[in-house]
């Protein structure tokens, strides 16, 4: 122990020695505290409460530096009133704990009374004659800054060692740098993450912003308008149009550019999900629901909750489901599969179907309901045939997207190419036009994109030497055989489907199969 005659003394670093018995206990105590949150502020107060029990700490204080305005505040304390609390701020350098924090070395002080340089700044140490106190303040880091002190007082005793004292704060004060370290990367993992989340959010609201969809055509425009008028409100949408006119796009416009944006955009396929699966992807389910529920499960209404959720191929969806649905949208609330609790969700609905489902309403597949319940702001995507004026502006683009995409530099498409584009009837909408550029992209041998380079579909008889020759039975035969192998490709060999989509009964699909001697099986297994 040191001698009155130099009442404080510099220590270095103690090397770390076994505590004894109630030290591990005090130590095994405050690890126990520091995992029960990332907050610093809500573990400083109980870990003192602990020194205080297992040591007889009468006084004892955790005080942080602001380096804004060089001084040195107490955060939490044992034994000081708010009163007192208030007091206890020191100038870095300022007596013992400006010292401390200022230096980064721990300081001891054996017996407060006879140590000039104890300020007793928060004036609540009354020493007597009879009462004297010792004190010991060391350094809290985090790496090589100084974060701030932890301070603490015991009753003076002849027979105590100072040193005992400075060990386990030492530990201690170590054990808390090491939790801010964690809270400090956590914190800045969190703002990373939340920087990056806002970037791509940004991106997405730069790219899905109606400018920015391509079309120029009437057509286009009367969509932009729609688009204008709803995408600030909380109105659910009804998007129709043919397969591959672009209702994705439309769907993420309506969200990235409403009060939703920050929120979740959930998209679900209605018509990639198998019956059994439906209500369990759209409600969650919950643990033992069915065989392979292993664990509770959020469904997509709930993930999207906040946000807005995209409900594609929405005339799929089984009349079970669509009571269901229909509870949503009236409710905002459902139960997950297998479980009685209500879920409430505020979720912005944008639906979209290439079926016209007024003919569902009257075959009775489709609730009348529903339909009223989602068609309450409606847009029509036109198809690509329908506006043939935009074809050039979007061949353009996709040029641009696929020469950046592919590291190609196609500079123009030539004048017979455009005159294709043009003239085809595109079938498959925006997303075949798509697929036509990317391949002539990759095609190009010389920057350009020739005639030769877009696919066989859209070439012209004159110019792929396939003139006609045959006579109009014949060609009638040719196109009704292409159409039967086309509706069983489309629905992998099923004569049923394939006679629903054709509009024709069964039994006339099985005699134009058995004329033309089209084998439905080899069809089946493919996508």
């Amino acid at each position: 122990m040191a001698t009155e005659a130099t009442p404080v003394q510099r220590i270095a670093r103690p090397t770390r020695i076994r505590p004894e018995a109630s030290d591990l206990a005090l130590l095994f105590e405050i690890s126990h505290i520091l995992d029960q949150s990332l907050d610093l502020s809500e573990v400083v107060g109980p870990m003192l409460t602990a020194m205080a029990e297992y040591t007889g700490m009468v006084r004892g204080a955790i005080m942080l530096l602001n380096r804004e305005s060089q001084e040195v505040n107490i955060e939490a304390a044992w034994g000081l009133s708010d009163a007192e609390k208030e007091r206890g701020v020191y100038k870095l350098g300022e007596g013992i704990t400006g010292r401390v924090v200022k230096s980064g070395e721990p300081v001891v002080v054996p017996r407060v009374s006879l140590e000039p340089a104890f300020l007793n700044r928060t004036g609540a140490r009354k020493v007597t004659a009879r009462e004297d106190f010792t004190f010991v303040c060391v350094p809290v880091r985090v790496g090589n800054n100084v974060l701030g002190a932890f301070s603490a007082e015991w009753p003076h005793e002849a027979d105590s060692s100072p040193q005992d004292y400075l060990r386990v704060l030492t530990i201690i004060a170590s054990m808390l740098g090491q939790a801010a370290r964690l809270r400090q990367t956590v914190v800045e993992e969190r703002i990373r993450l939340e920087e990056e989340n806002n970037r791509l959010k940004r991106q997405l609201g730069e790219r899905f912003r109606p400018s920015n969809i391509i079309g120029n055509s009437r057509q286009m425009q009367d969509v932009f308008e729609l688009l204008a008028q709803v995408v600030r409100t909380n109105t659910t949408v009804l998007i129709r149009g043919e397969s591959g006119t672009g209702k994705e796009l439309i769907a993420s416009a309506i969200h990235y550019n409403s009060p939703r944006a920050a929120k979740p955009f959930v998209k679900v396929n209605l018509a990639a999900l198998p019956e059994s699966l439906i209500e369990s992807e759209l409600f969650g389910h919950e643990k033992g629901a069915f065989t392979g529920a292993v664990s509770q499960r959020k469904g997509r209404f709930e993930l999207a909750n906040g946000g807005t959720i995209f409900l594609d191929e929405i005339g799929e969806l089984s009349p079970a489901t669509q009571v269901r649905l229909l509870r949503v949208l009236q409710e905002r609330e459902f139960e997950r599969v297998g479980g009685d609790e209500v879920v409430r969700c505020d979720v912005r609905i944008v639906a979209a179907t290439n079926r016209d489902l007024e003919q569902a309403i009257e075959a009775g597949t489709f609730r009348q309901d529903l339909y009223y319940r989602l068609n309450v702001f409606p847009i029509h995507m036109p198809a690509l045939r329908e506006r043939p004026v935009d074809v050039v502006l979007l061949a353009d683009h996709f040029v641009q997207k696929y020469n950046e995409m592919h590291g190609k530099d196609v500079k123009r498409i030539s004048t017979p190419a455009i005159d294709m584009l043009t003239s085809y009837h595109w079938p498959g909408n925006v997303r075949e036009l798509e697929n036509c550029i990317e391949r002539a992209v990759l095609l190009s041998t010389d920057d350009v994109i020739h005639g030769h380079n877009l696919p066989p579909s859209l070439q012209s008889a004159e110019a792929s030497g396939t003139e006609f020759t045959g006579g109009l039975q014949a060609s009638i035969d040719n196109l009704e055989r292409e159409l039967l192998i086309d509706a069983l490709k489309t629905t992998n060999g099923n004569m049923a489907r394939a006679a629903r989509q054709l509009g024709i009964t069964e039994r006339i699909m099985g005699l134009r199969v058995k004329k033309y001697d089209i084998d439905s099986r080899r069809f089946r297994g493919n996508s």
